[in-house]
């Protein structure tokens, strides 16, 4: 996988996102939370353990698992 993820930024950065990775089943999911190609991402919390992972996007919160995040190519 080229690039940085989403797993990969820091609390408090926004980032566009880039590309989705995975397959069809893991893409179709994550496309259906609202995170597209293009968009906005900021990521607010991560959980004690790393693992979910709270962003805000298109104005609502979202709570993302650490390997779904990992699927999501950013600038």
């Amino acid at each position: 996988m080229e690039g940085r993820t989403l797993k990969d930024v820091p609390c408090g950065e926004t980032v566009r996102v880039r590309r989705l990775v995975g397959d069809g089943a893991i893409r179709r999911r994550i496309m259906d939370m609202g995170i597209t190609k293009g968009v906005d991402v900021s990521v607010t919390k991560f959980a004690p353990l790393g693992d979910p992972i709270e962003v805000t996007v298109r104005g609502y919160e979202l709570s993302l698992r650490g390997e779904d995040a990992k699927n999501i190519l950013v600038d």
